[in-house]
């Protein structure tokens, strides 16, 4: 990811991402005497000149660098997409008195259960 900077005559008005430059200036209010912004990408001195035309959503889509989620996408509904696969079990009541007397409670407790349970599994199979 490059870094660019822009500039009003002596002024540094935003640097950072392409993203965050060009939301920037898109988000302030030129002044009538003031000489319009210039953006320069900082590892080559280039001067790029931007389209600031539109709302914000344009801009996020115009300046959303391939394969980087833009900062302001809204989270989708419901759970989030961690590669997690959820397993629901149903316990009896005997099995969540037994978990309340676990030291840690019932995260604990099935982080050791799941612990124990590899353990025996890999000894087992050395075994057979």
């Amino acid at each position: 990811m490059s870094t660019h900077i822009a500039f009003s005559g002596s002024t540094c008005l935003a640097s950072g991402s392409l993203l965050d430059v060009a939301s920037c200036l898109h988000a302030q209010e030129p002044a009538s005497d003031a000489p319009p912004p210039l953006v320069f990408e900082l590892e080559t001195g280039r001067q790029i000149d931007l389209d600031l035309s539109g709302t914000h959503d344009d801009i996020v889509e115009r300046f959303s660098e391939p394969g980087v989620p833009a900062a302001r996408e809204k989270p989708g509904r419901g759970r989030p997409k961690l590669g997690v696969v959820g397993r629901e079990v149903t316990l009896l009541p005997r099995h969540w008195e037994w978990l309340e007397r676990q030291r840690g409670g019932a995260s604990a407790a099935g982080a050791c259960a799941t612990t124990s349970t590899r353990a025996t599994r890999t000894s087992s199979e050395n075994f057979s």
